[in-house]
């Protein structure tokens, strides 16, 4: 199994996110360290178009390959790197969870190792109905019974028309993938799809062209580092001994 962290300096809201430092070290060294302490992880690589990424990377000994500058998104960027790997299932990690779990990789990457009808495997976790069904950042996923995605949705879903419904339907999505490498690199190819355009949520392409993504219940939530007031808050984790 090989983890590929997709790795860019540019950011919106926060420039040269990969190589800020937290305690001492680049952000990408922290997520490579704490991808790379999953059981079953054989190779981590980071997959950056940007020298000083792949300068840092190389400089605390990881391994880093250039891709091409004009991907449009992480999934084509990962893809061109597993073009050129022999294992069966890769892992798309973001560059962007120096706080990451090793055991989110183990979870999601469960189902996939159990069951070869499975091509796609991500995680969701417990929604907060105040602070994340509202918010078009965070990104809420319905399943079916068996666990497979329903839909993924930046918007509140389901909607309550009937108030005395059960809640908690949806899961908080997190945005870390197990693929099989086959599987990748034909989702890589395949056309951009209009849900996916309209929620600008790649995973929509899978579902879209007929595809089912296994979506594993896990008590993992993401630190995501999106802006400076993220930035001083995993700054402060690093100080108080919360991350390795």
């Amino acid at each position: 199994m090989a983890v590929i962290i997709p790795s860019r300096y540019a950011a919106t809201r926060l420039p040269g996110k990969p190589l800020c430092d937290i305690g001492g070290r680049p952000m990408i060294e922290h997520v490579y360290r704490r991808a790379a302490a999953a059981r079953g992880v054989e190779v981590v690589l980071v997959a950056t178009d940007d020298e000083r990424i792949a300068a840092a990377v190389d400089a605390f000994g990881g391994r880093s390959v250039m891709t091409d500058p004009g991907h449009a998104s992480g999934t084509d960027r990962i893809a061109e790197v597993a073009r050129g790997l022999s294992c069966d299932l890769v892992v798309n990690v973001q560059g962007d969870e120096p706080a990451l779990a090793p055991s989110a990789i183990e979870d999601a990457m469960a189902p996939l190792a159990s069951d070869a009808s499975i091509v796609m495997g991500t995680l969701g976790g417990p929604l907060d109905p105040d602070a994340d069904a509202g918010n078009p950042n965070v990104v809420k996923v319905l399943v079916d019974r068996q666990g497979f995605a329903l839909y993924f949705s930046r918007a509140p879903i389901p909607y309550p028309r009937n108030p005395e419904a059960p809640t908690g339907a949806a899961l908080r999505h997190v945005g870390l993938y197990v693929y099989r490498r086959d599987f990748l690199l034909t989702l890589a190819s395949l056309p951009r799809t209009p849900l996916e355009r309209i929620e600008s949520l790649e995973q929509l392409r899978a579902l879209e062209h007929g595809y089912r993504i296994r979506v594993v219940a896990s008590a993992y939530r993401p630190s995501s580092v999106d802006t400076p007031e993220d930035l001083e808050r995993v700054r402060r984790m690093a100080a108080d001994g919360l991350l390795p």
